[in-house]
């Protein structure tokens, strides 16, 4: 009886080591370093995992980095400059500054602006709505006001306005992640440079068909006359397919552009009033007697 068991034992034993030995080997043969610096570089993004970066989430965005060892093109809009600087400090590198941007809807086809002609009673979601009509509109380029922008957005920064039926982007929460950019299954929104107090100049129009056209659909359709174009001194207006386009990056706010736009196509926001000129101020003197 001891005999057996004893025999039992060195058998179950043999078979632990060879499992152990079996183990190991196989453990050696598949290991796959993983740079540490990859953890660190994880810590230091915000864990959005907003894939604004271009990448699945911010793990993956860490390897990205680890591996191909720069920084250039590479650029988290979450945690901004201040968290690439901390990136860049263990990686011994030096980061490139970017200027923050944040959402802008380029359509301001209201209710009042833009009537609706038709009734849509299909699946209530712009992607699928956009596969199978143009609109409720005559104006097939503009927002189908289903709102897949606010559905995709993690950080609650754009929602439907009853009102207008258009998206509005809170600007203070906007992170230009860029998920409501790929939801718009119209092209209408664009992340563009972040002025100072969130001051916008903007073409709010998509509509690429001739002036008349346009103006038919919507009645603040950019009709593509160039007066815009002309009219900036700093050669940051573009006419294209009959539509006009504002670079952020190269406008200096002076609104100028806003004043000429014959249909209002152009919007100015979160500037201050106008001064308003007092009583009689650029009248010429009476004449004394």
């Amino acid at each position: 009886m001891s005999e057996s068991l004893l025999f039992t034992i060195l058998i179950i034993s043999a078979i632990g080591i060879a499992s152990a030995v079996i183990l190991y080997i196989t453990a050696r043969k598949f290991y796959v370093y993983e740079d540490p610096r990859i953890d660190r570089v994880e810590e230091a993004l915000p864990s959005a995992n907003c894939g604004g970066c271009g990448y699945a989430g911010c793990r993956a965005f860490a390897e990205s980095i680890v591996k191909d060892n720069t920084l250039e093109n590479k650029f988290c809009p979450v945690g901004g400059n201040e968290v690439m600087d901390n990136v860049a400090q263990i990686m011994g590198l030096v980061a490139e500054q970017n200027a923050p941007r944040t959402a802008v809807v380029r359509c301001n086809g209201t209710c009042e602006h833009r009537p609706k002609t038709k009734h849509y009673e299909g699946v209530q979601t712009c992607a699928i709505a956009a596969m199978h009509y143009g609109g409720e509109t005559d104006c097939s380029y503009g927002c189908l006001g289903f709102g897949d922008c606010c559905v995709v957005c993690d950080f609650d920064a754009i929602h439907m306005n009853p009102s207008t039926g258009l998206p509005e982007v809170d600007d203070e929460k906007c992170v230009a992640c860029g998920a409501c950019v790929k939801a718009c299954p119209k092209n209408l929104i664009e992340l563009r440079k972040q002025m100072p107090k969130y001051r916008k100049i903007y073409v709010a129009c998509r509509n690429t068909d001739k002036g008349g056209p346009a103006k038919k659909a919507c009645s603040v359709a950019c009709i593509g006359c160039s007066l815009c174009e002309k009219e900036c001194k700093y050669d940051a207006i573009t006419i294209a397919n009959n539509l006009a386009f504002i670079d952020s990056d190269k406008c200096k706010l002076c609104r100028k552009c806003v004043a000429v736009c014959p249909t209002h196509a152009i919007i100015e926001e979160n500037f201050p009033p106008p001064k308003e000129k007092p009583v009689g101020e650029n009248k010429p003197e009476a004449a004394e007697a």
